[in-house]
């Protein structure tokens, strides 16, 4: 085969294996399959989706904004990505339909706080939210249309973004094990509503671990193409 066709058909496979993990794929291989989307803020799916994200951190707890925040990053987050600021004013809006209550709390030497809380109407709400249609959105990534672009000249180079993007799983997978280990170690045992949050996080380490023999087996054959 020659060179040239050599590497074109390189690109092409690795593209074909990676669009059976591109929904872990994202900006940085951990996006979500959807994020909120500023531009769409009060309209589209990307804000009902946070809205409903919201009210399911808050199902268990009243928490603050910055609480909420916080939350938000170290479980929902792994999943859904939202900044701090779009979390605001989603709360903003919750609270203005009555899906959300807020009160004021004292705290002694700091300034008080808004804590937020799910209501009556707003878990009615999310009820039924999870009988309707799941809608999703693909991720996008800039590394596809690199692959289409494999020469000899930059293999290497993608060969090590991709290595680079698999450490960065690495360290996702680890955080996922530790919280599945700590407490999600027996899923016949947990709660109903526990068993969700395990199949999601089953989930995230599934795909995870798909996407890491993704990034050894295109390692490996962009790793043919070098020189050729």
């Amino acid at each position: 085969m020659q060179p040239a066709r050599q590497v074109e058909m390189a690109s092409v496979w690795i593209h074909a294996r990676l669009l059976l993990t591109q929904e872990v794929a994202g900006r940085l291989c951990i996006k979500p399959v959807a994020v909120y989307d500023n531009k769409n803020s009060g309209t589209g799916v990307e804000c009902m989706a946070l809205a409903h994200a919201i009210m399911t951190a808050l199902i268990d707890d009243d928490l603050s904004g910055i609480e909420l925040a916080k939350d938000f990053e170290a479980s929902l987050g792994f999943f859904w990505h939202a900044s701090h600021q779009q979390i605001y004013q989603e709360l903003h809006k919750l609270a203005d339909k009555a899906w959300l209550n807020k009160r004021e709390v004292q705290q002694s030497g700091k300034p008080n706080k808004i804590v937020y809380g799910i209501t009556k109407a707003g878990r009615d709400a999310l009820a039924e939210w999870v009988y309707g249609v799941t809608k999703t959105q693909s991720a996008k990534d800039e590394l596809v249309i690199k692959l289409y672009n494999l020469s000899a000249e930059n293999a290497v180079h993608l060969a090590t973004e991709i290595g680079d993007r698999r450490q960065e799983m690495m360290r996702m997978l680890y955080v996922y094990e530790k919280i599945r280990v700590r407490y999600y170690s027996d899923p016949e045992s947990l709660p109903t509503r526990s068993k969700g949050v395990y199949l999601a996080l089953a989930r995230g380490l599934g795909h995870g671990q798909q996407f890491m023999a993704w990034c050894d087996e295109a390692i490996a054959l962009i790793a043919g193409t070098e020189g050729s």
